[in-house]
């Protein structure tokens, strides 16, 4: 299966809205048609009445993020299930335009959805990939990005499990913040310091007369 792909799906539609700064570009129906990509033919059939549908389907999906963020595994695979019950898939073999080096297809496992609206379709493989993603690598893979106030989703694919952030933008700006905030304690505790020295030496001068 290509888990990174159908996963995409679902990290791509929950970031659409920034909810700590109070930003959604899920406003309009080319918003919608944006979050296919490639798929075309699937990005065609969304009308505007998928706006709001989108916006239901993505609110469940950052409530999965949310839960393995948190720790909670039963919860986060819960709200997953649910998903998957119903907005379901079928499995199917396919080869598309793939060719090996003797022109023979390149057979794969791919999610053929089968949609009453562009909604049903995206909801489908989004939550079926991400539930690919989580039995294979693990609950503790889903992230939300720890760079205030982002809390994007992300997919930890590292060896270690050691992402914390969204993107390098993220990462780079939370080490800044984070390198200011222990350079100024560095300041406060020498500035700190200073004064009770200060205060040491004028206790003694005075015990001194």
């Amino acid at each position: 299966m290509e888990l990174a792909y159908y996963s995409d799906y679902a990290v791509r539609l929950v970031n659409s809205e920034e909810p700590a700064r109070g930003k959604d570009v899920l406003t309009t129906v080319e918003a919608v048609r944006d979050l296919f990509g490639a798929n075309a033919s699937a990005a065609r059939r969304a009308t505007e009445a998928d706006v709001t549908r989108f916006r239901s389907v993505r609110a469940r999906l950052r409530a999965v993020f949310e839960a393995a963020d948190q720790g909670d595994e039963t919860l986060a695979v819960a709200l997953l299930n649910s998903l998957l019950l119903e907005f379901p898939v079928s499995p199917q073999i396919s080869g598309h335009d793939h060719r090996d080096d003797d022109g023979r297809p390149l057979w794969h496992m791919h999610l053929a959805d089968h949609p009453s609206n562009a909604t049903a379709g995206y909801a489908a493989i989004a939550a079926m990939g991400l539930a690919f993603h989580l039995t294979e690598y693990g609950v503790d893979r889903l992230g939300l990005c720890e760079a205030a106030p982002c809390r994007n989703a992300y997919l930890d694919t590292s060896t270690n499990r050691s992402r914390r952030y969204c993107s390098d933008r993220c990462a780079t700006r939370a080490n800044v913040a984070a390198y200011r905030a222990r350079k100024r304690l560095e300041a406060d505790r020498s500035v700190s310091t200073g004064l009770t020295a200060d205060s040491t030496q004028r206790t003694r001068a005075n015990g001194e007369r």
